[in-house]
């Protein structure tokens, strides 16, 4: 199975992509884990990409395409992956089904995770961080026992720059910008799979291999 997992920030991609590549068998490949890898190691990919970052630009289509198609082209992905934050563009969109029928493959599905603006906003502008561990914090689902102090250590619990409300609105809304025509795109080649993401997590769950098998049967 070669599977693109969609879904905007905060509509729970990592974990859903990490239980359907250890249901299906098949390597669970998010853009993010890429970027740090290649930026942890100083790689070319690494040091290209961190040029852009460094000056708060978007890193080019041609960097992170090339990123997940040479990890896609590793041996654990060779029976099927899911892609967990790529493609994000049309561009890159079509450069990995261009790469894919070089190899001789396709890719089978495209879920797309749904959850309603509002709701990801709460989900995403309630997360603090302790600054010494690095444990996460909900304000609702995951609150602290004290207030602003880090359960494990004591540390002192921040909110990131990228969880403030009013940053988590216009990340949604870029996400809408660049996303809605990749959702079209997938739309118009059958592969897309709407899930409801605002359900119990198991559900979700359930949704989503629910329809990875409906492909894999047919």
């Amino acid at each position: 199975m070669r599977i693109v997992l969609l879904g905007a920030p905060g509509a729970g991609k990592g974990t859903q992509a990490s239980v359907i590549g250890d249901r299906e068998g098949i390597a669970h490949v998010a853009s993010g884990d890429l970027f740090r890898k290649h930026l942890g190691e100083g790689t070319d990919l690494g040091k290209r990409a961190k040029t852009f970052m460094d000056i708060g630009d978007l890193v080019p289509d041609d960097v992170t395409v090339k990123m997940v198609l040479e990890r896609i082209a590793e041996p654990d992905a060779a029976g099927g992956f899911v892609l967990d934050g790529f493609p994000r563009t049309g561009p890159q969109a079509e450069a990995l089904d261009a790469a894919l029928a070089d190899a001789g493959q396709v890719l089978d599905v495209t879920p797309l995770i749904e959850v309603d603006t509002e709701v990801l906003v709460g989900r995403l502008a309630g997360r603090w961080i302790c600054r010494s561990c690095q444990t996460p914090y909900h304000e609702i689902t995951a609150p602290p026992n004290q207030a602003c102090v880090c359960d494990k250590d004591g540390g002192e619990l921040y909110q990131r720059d990228d969880d403030k409300p009013e940053v988590v609105r216009a990340r949604l809304q870029t996400y809408e910008t660049l996303t809605a025509p990749l959702i079209d795109y997938y739309e118009g080649q059958g592969k897309l799979v709407r899930v409801n993401g605002q359900q119990d997590v198991e559900k979700v769950t359930a949704d989503l291999l629910a329809a990875v098998s409906s492909i894999a049967v047919s």
